[in-house]
Order: C-alpha cells, then sequence, then structure tokens
C-alpha cells in the first residue's frame, strides 16, 4: 500500500513541475484544430465525391 501512496505523491510532484499552456494558447490551438479538421472534412468530402463518380462511370462502360 505505501507504493500506491509513493506513486501518487510522485505524480502530484510531477503535475505541479508542468508548464502548462495559457488561455490564450490554449484558444489559438483549439481554433486551428477546428479549421483543420473542417478542411480536411470537406478535402476528403471532395475526394470520395470525386472517386464515386470516377468509380461509377467505369463500371457503366463495362455494362
Amino acid at each position: 500500500m505505501t507504493q500506491v501512496k509513493e506513486f501518487f505523491n510522485d505524480v502530484k510532484v510531477e503535475m505541479r513541475r508542468v508548464s502548462w499552456p495559457g488561455r490564450k494558447e490554449v484558444y489559438g490551438t483549439t481554433i486551428v484544430v477546428i479549421a483543420a479538421v473542417f478542411f480536411f472534412g470537406i478535402y476528403l468530402g471532395l475526394v470520395d465525391l470525386v472517386l464515386k463518380v470516377g468509380v461509377t462511370k467505369i463500371f457503366h462502360l463495362f455494362r
């Protein structure tokens, strides 16, 4: 049981040493992530659409 207590005390000490980002940095990073997800979603949706149309046309050629 003492090992468990020691482990959690060590975790507590290490968490105090962590350099946490400020509110401004978190906000900026969040905006970048949301924008990246949005643009990659649109990009992948367009790629999917182009591939779907292309494969459909190829299948219609051999019908």
